[in-house]
């Protein structure tokens, strides 16, 4: 059953609150990608981007003072085209859940967006980013809005002397959220402190439940495979197998490489509860834990198989996997996405966490993977996780960087990229992925 058809008919605008430099980007982009990655169809309208749309991007501070007549009625007029172009998305795009991503800093703008939902039954949930951390506000502006289009022919010091201004603009209207009516979650310092009130139902819930576990303190998480195993050489999927030999060599050198990258900064290894991933983390000094969830995907009546074997013994099953690899499950096993909501918690878990390595299978790296890239379920099938390469994601304010070191151990490549009409005749089913792969690969020696 699709995720989605389980919220039923409900409609909801999370509708951000709060001075600039507080988080409220940061903290948008991060629920939208959660949802969607659920499943859950969601879409950020950054009021922001009207307003350079419409009257330009390079506005000095005094564009945004209260008392600037002018810039009052283009900021005004901003906020409701991106209002209405949200309501009409819900209609046009079956939306399920917006993110309304603007400072929304007085009771007048937060009951102009309720009369505009509620006319279009829409409900609305109201998330505030507080801060009183001064390092916290002065890292946001060092990081993201020195990368806003609003600053990117300004020279650094003068764009944090003029977007201060802009905040000191900013505070003179301020009204935090008081109206007890309202359905609101409040986050201090980006989640040390939540306070909630009036949440209904599973999607505010979930909503709330996902800010209470973010932090925005400089991390960097780890993805690996297991080693080469002993199934990987033989061409089949699934089962509980031991490396091979060069999946033992990978084993033995993964700590340098581990070091070279993450210094002697702390670090907490997960793996699966499956022995190839336990024996690729043997020699790793770092506290360990081992995950069920992180077991790759239950193959079901094709556990142990090979491809040439599924397609000749189930060609109705091979076939059906082909045409929607995402929601294909397994006969007696899973898909792509019951996978991604048994990774929830994991997910979940890796939000409060600080430096992690994951050593993982192929299918569950891919959806780890597609989580922080923002990546489509469409596209979460195909993802290229080579063996005996090591994957480093740093995540930003707007996204994540991504390298890839790879050592120069040799392994098969069990990739299998998207078949079409075309390929289906002319490619075997153990053809590699001879496509070039757009991530930077770094080979390590």
């Amino acid at each position: 059953m699709s995720f989605v058809a389980s919220t039923g008919s409900e409609r909801i605008v999370c509708v951000m609150v709060g001075l600039p430099a507080r988080g409220k980007t940061y903290v948008a982009q991060r629920v939208c990608r959660y949802l969607n990655w659920l499943g859950i169809s969601t879409r950020v309208f950054n009021v922001g981007n009207y307003r350079r749309k419409n009257a330009g991007a390079e506005q000095s501070h005094d564009f945004f003072d209260p008392d600037n007549a002018e810039g009052n009625i283009a900021r005004q007029m901003a906020a409701v085209e991106a209002l209405e172009d949200m309501l009409n998305w819900f209609e046009r795009d079956d939306g399920v859940i917006a993110i309304y991503d603007a400072t929304n800093s007085n009771r007048a703008r937060r009951a102009m967006i309720i009369e505009h939902c509620e006319k279009r039954g829409v409900q609305t949930m109201f998330i505030e980013s507080i801060c009183y951390n001064q390092d916290l506000i002065l890292s946001n502006i060092m990081e993201v809005k020195l990368l806003s289009p609003d600053y990117t022919k300004c020279d650094a010091e003068k764009a944090i002397e003029d977007f201060k201004s802009r905040i000191k603009h900013y505070e003179k209207a301020y009204q935090t959220i008081t109206e007890p009516e309202l359905t609101f979650v409040k986050l201090i310092d980006v989640g040390s402190q939540v306070i909630i009130n009036r949440i209904q139902g599973y999607l505010q819930s979930r909503v709330v439940y996902f800010c209470m576990n973010l932090h925005i303190a400089r991390r960097s998480i780890f993805f690996s495979r297991h080693g080469e195993s002993v199934f990987n050489v033989a061409g089949r999927i699934g089962g509980d197998t031991d490396l091979s030999p060069r999946g033992k060599q990978y084993a033995e050198t993964l700590p340098h490489l581990i070091k070279k990258h993450l210094g002697d900064n702390e670090l907490k290894v997960w793996t699966s509860t499956l022995h190839r991933t336990i024996q690729t983390a043997e020699h790793l000094n770092y506290p360990k834990s081992q995950w069920k969830a992180l077991d790759e995907i239950e193959a079901g009546i094709c556990d142990g198989l090979t491809y040439e074997e599924i397609e000749e013994r189930y060609p109705e099953e091979y076939a059906n996997r082909d045409d929607d690899k995402f929601n294909y499950r397994y006969r007696g096993g899973e898909s792509y996405r019951d996978v991604v909501h048994r990774l929830e918690p994991v997910i979940m878990e890796l939000e409060r966490q600080h430096n992690v390595l994951i050593i993982g299978h192929q299918a569950v790296l891919r959806c780890v993977y597609a989580y922080f890239m923002n990546m489509s379920h469409d596209e979460l099938p195909y993802i290229k996780i080579p063996l005996h390469t090591l994957i480093k994601l740093t995540p930003r304010a707007y996204g994540c960087d991504v390298e890839y070191f790879k050592l120069d151990i040799d392994a098969v490549d069990t990739h299998r990229p998207k078949q079409t009409k075309a390929t289906k005749s002319l490619t075997s089913v153990t053809d590699t992925d001879t496509d070039a792969n757009t991530n930077p690969v770094i080979p390590e020696k």
